[in-house]
């Protein structure tokens, strides 16, 4: 813990942090020197930091994880910057010509297969099919009505090839869209252009399905106008054929050969301009909300499982996991020692029930990139910080890693710093926290 005259130094290298509870503590040095412009010349040093001077001992950076579970801050930066990614390849901004409003868009939604029987609440019927009438935060949503007759395999191998199913879905989209239009596959790049952005998310049951915004642009992306015949009812029926024809063939377990489609439940919505919500139609705004929420939820979130990998299966004895978790990661696991199955590494991705996609992927041609955003916020601070005029420096620096995380002190501060209390008078006097 800071001594009492670098309390005030702490408490700034903390606020930094923005609310992160799992930061990188990093130990090296940065030094800054200036440098003549007519020259090129490098001069002395203007700027020297080195981590051990530092208040806290080290360096402290974000870890900008994006699950909510490790942390929320961090997490509701990421939620953000989707949130303006999708958007931006909607209406425009942030690089993405504005034209792309007025082209065809739908948001989709893509299912994952049945593997068995579970728990819900149907429309249409009051009650589930084992009786019971759940409540929305009933944990025996989404579990097997029986755990014994459940698709263990299926469900844990289905999430493993979902993103190899995503991409054959694109190949065949491309094929009806040709179709469509009366070209052929090798000519429709000089016609139209496919752009997306899309977001996994796990059911209830662990299953994965995903979230896309599809578009059709001209032959150069979202800066071109895309031909006459390109429609939203064109893209959708397109979208409907592909989903339908994507096969992955699987591995052939016990005998028993697996093959991968989506499920049934494929819903496709053309996207409307906020400028004609009527109240039913599907705005842009509504859709960037929704894509933007689930980025930042794993599968802990749906089925109560682990957000980290497991080192030892015997872990699982000392979490707290409902059966239905513990089933799926220990068939995870089982398949992982499988030598056929060494290119999943099931094992490594138990913890996410077999799913080894990325969470959020996008076209490069939909919109801006996170990476884009993160380097804009990060040069928009620095300017702020900076005590006068934009200069042009010569950076040195050696960073090493040196931990994770906040101390007690260190966490009690934070929270005191983002959740206000009265106990912030007694900090802003400069007694030390206990």
């Amino acid at each position: 813990m800071a001594t009492h005259g670098q309390l005030p130094g702490l408490l700034n290298q903390l606020a930094s942090l923005g609310g992160c509870v799992r930061p990188i503590r990093l130990t090296g040095h940065r030094t800054e020197h200036s440098v003549d412009m007519a020259t090129g010349e490098i001069g002395p040093a203007v700027r020297h930091l080195v981590s051990a001077s530092l208040p806290a001992g080290h360096l402290l950076v974000r870890c900008n994880n994006r699950r909510a579970t490790r942390c929320a801050s961090c997490a509701e930066t990421y939620r953000r910057d989707t949130y303006h990614l999708i958007t931006a390849g909607l209406r425009g901004g942030k690089g993405t010509p504005e034209m792309v409003a007025t082209h065809p868009r739908v948001f989709a939604t893509f299912t994952a297969p049945g593997f068995g029987p579970v728990h819900n609440r149907p429309t249409g019927r009051p009650a589930c099919r084992c009786g019971t009438t759940h409540a929305p935060d009933d944990p025996a949503l989404g579990t097997p009505l029986n755990p014994e007759s459940y698709d263990y395999t299926g469900a844990v191998l289905w999430n493993a090839h979902a993103g190899m199913l995503w991409r054959r879905f694109t190949i065949h989209l491309r094929r009806e869209i040709a179709k469509a239009a009366g070209l052929t596959q090798r000519t429709l790049h000089h016609h139209a252009r496919i752009s997306f952005a899309k977001v996994a998310e796990y059911q209830r049951r662990g299953a994965v399905h995903f979230h896309a915004v599809i578009r059709l642009d001209g032959p150069h992306g979202g800066n071109t106008p895309p031909p006459h015949w390109a429609t939203a009812d064109l893209l959708a029926d397109a979208i409907r054929a592909a989903a339908t024809s994507a096969t992955i063939t699987g591995p052939v377990i016990d005998g028993r050969p697996h093959r991968f489609t989506f499920g049934r439940q494929l819903d496709v919505r053309p996207i409307r301009s906020a400028d004609f919500d009527t109240g039913s139609d599907l705005t842009d705004q509504a859709v960037a909300g929704y894509i933007a929420k689930y980025a930042t939820k794993g599968a802990e979130t749906a089925t109560g499982t682990l957000d980290r990998p497991l080192k030892f299966l015997a872990e699982l004895a000392q979490l707290d996991l409902s059966g239905h978790a513990h089933r799926m990661i220990r068939t995870a696991w089982a398949l992982g020692a499988r030598e056929d199955l060494a290119h999943l590494r099931l094992r490594a991705w138990a913890h996410m029930l077999g799913f080894r996609g990325h969470f959020s992927t996008k076209t490069r041609h939909y919109s801006t990139t996170l990476t884009t955003l993160r380097t804009a916020r990060a040069t928009w601070r620095r300017a702020q910080a900076a005590d006068g005029p934009g200069e042009t420096t010569y950076v040195l620096a050696h960073w090493a890693y040196a931990g994770a995380g906040l101390t007690c002190g260190e966490r009690w501060l934070t929270d005191v710093l983002h959740h206000p209390t009265h106990e912030s008078d007694t900090v802003a006097e400069g007694v030390t926290a206990p």
